[in-house]
């Protein structure tokens, strides 16, 4: 097993707070869409130019949504790219991880859908 380092203690320490954790998990979902789209592009041999000539966009765009910190993706647009790239979208909604910080009415909707 790999010995922790520094930055890894600084981390785990870090995410204890809920409001460091929140915005983590956030950032590490942005970029996660961001590396898959690029990864998927790149596996195809196509610049970010050709994938914005065939969803009909431009390259500036290919190149926010490949960015990690670009939070305007738009559900109909990642599924053109995707099918471009012969890929598909999956959305997943579910609770929050902590579910104390979720408000009563949402609390008694999950309770009731269970």
């Amino acid at each position: 097993m790999k010995k922790p380092t520094n930055f890894d203690r600084y981390l785990d320490r870090q995410l204890r707070d809920p409001a460091f954790a929140r915005r983590y998990r956030q950032a590490e979902e942005e970029w996660n869409v961001a590396l898959q789209l690029a990864a998927l592009r790149q596996a195809r041999s196509l610049t970010q130019r050709d994938v914005a000539r065939l969803a009909g966009t431009t390259q500036q765009q290919i190149s926010r949504m490949e960015s990690a910190d670009y939070q305007g993706h738009s559900l109909s647009m990642l599924r053109k790219v995707a099918a471009v790239l012969g890929g598909s979208v999956r959305v997943r909604i579910q609770p929050a991880r902590d579910a104390r910080h979720s408000s009563p009415s949402t609390r008694r909707a999950n309770h009731r859908a269970a």
